[in-house]
């Protein structure tokens, strides 16, 4: 029976990956510049310099080579990263907190780049330096800057146990969250603004700011590929955790601190994205099991492809070249996708 089962569990095992590839094509197809599949196809080819394309395609049509290469497909990477980015870091959450419900944003991460955001916004920092990436690096400095807050306002609790990261993440978040509402009230002229980097997008997004992501990228995933053995320990409990010889206040420290900067990384570039990172990993544990090395990479690939889709969605959702903040897309998504996983029977009766 296992031997049997085996083939169809690695054909399973490549469904996120082939959807992630499919999600990019058609994230090079959406917009308001009418594409067809081969157009597309015939530039990506040329570009990747595939054999059999010509070039005939994009020789004929430019402005089309321009759009697929230099906007829609920066878009559709920077939109897979940062998918990729949440799902991985709410796995990480839910592992060290050992709590079903956290998300990427229990700390409050999400919370200080957003007030970050705001205020280079209310100042106008983008347009009095002429730096497309001023508001991002203010989100992230802010992001930084309260994942250091809430680690310290921990330690001073009692240590970095899970119900005084929690809680100093709750305090945090509630603190942000009045001073968000306090920048609003006092400029109410940059509230629109404000308004719309929260909802979350990558609406005028692509190349520079996946430069700007690509360091938090690379650098959170390696720091829990190294951590993930001992994520699966800190699920038997703090005292197990310790007799198996795992420092535990070191461990989940480095996961913590790895899961925060993914996403200080990811809300910087696109703001605040919800459901992604609680729905990926809940969607691939049942699927793939429980332990974390698997479930984590499965989580990226899934997470990343779920983001690209609902990039897709936004942009063709609306007539005309409108588009929807993909934070409404992934909400109004993700609540009946997320109690679908509730309800549906566990498969194979795994937890």
């Amino acid at each position: 029976m296992s031997d049997a089962c085996a083939p169809r569990g690695r054909l399973a095992a490549c469904i996120p990956a082939l959807a992630g590839l499919a999600a990019l094509v058609a994230a090079c197809l959406a917009g308001a510049y009418p594409a067809t599949p081969s157009q597309v196809t015939a530039v990506l080819g040329h570009a990747m310099g595939l054999p059999g394309f010509s070039g005939a395609a994009t020789a004929a049509d430019p402005a089309l080579a321009a759009v697929v290469l230099d906007l829609r497909l920066w878009r559709g990477v920077l939109a897979y990263g940062v998918g990729a980015a949440l799902a991985v870091a709410g796995g990480v959450f839910q592992g060290v907190l050992r709590n079903p419900l956290a998300d990427p944003f229990t700390l409050g991460v999400s919370g200080g780049a957003a007030f970050g955001a705001a205020l280079s916004l209310t100042l106008g920092l983008a347009a009095a330096t002429g730096a497309r990436l001023a508001t991002p690096l203010c989100a992230l400095a802010g992001g930084g800057a309260t994942l250091a807050a809430v680690l310290a306002l921990s330690r001073a609790a009692g240590g970095l146990r899970r119900e005084t990261v929690v809680l100093s993440g709750i305090i945090a978040a509630t603190f942000l969250s009045a001073l968000l509402s306090l920048v609003k009230a006092l400029n109410e002229e940059s509230v629109a603004g404000i308004v719309f980097w929260i909802m979350g997008g990558f609406q005028g997004r692509g190349k520079p700011e996946l430069v700007l992501f690509l360091p938090c990228l690379v650098l959170g995933l390696a720091v829990v590929r190294l951590f993930v053995r001992e994520l699966d320990i800190l699920l038997l409990g703090e005292t197990q955790a310790r007799q198996l010889g795992v420092s535990t206040g070191r461990a989940r420290l480095c996961l913590l601190g790895a899961a925060s900067l993914l996403t200080a990384g990811a809300v910087a570039v696109s703001g605040v994205i919800g459901f992604v990172g609680l729905i990926a990993p809940h969607a691939c544990r049942r699927l793939f099991g429980a332990e974390h090395k698997g479930m984590l990479t499965q989580s990226a690939l899934t997470g990343g492809a779920l983001l690209v889709l609902a990039d897709v969605a936004s942009r063709t959702i609306l007539p005309g070249g409108a588009e929807l903040p993909v934070g409404v897309v992934t909400a109004l998504l993700g609540g009946p996708f997320f109690a679908f996983l509730l309800l549906a029977p566990r498969a194979g009766g795994r937890s």
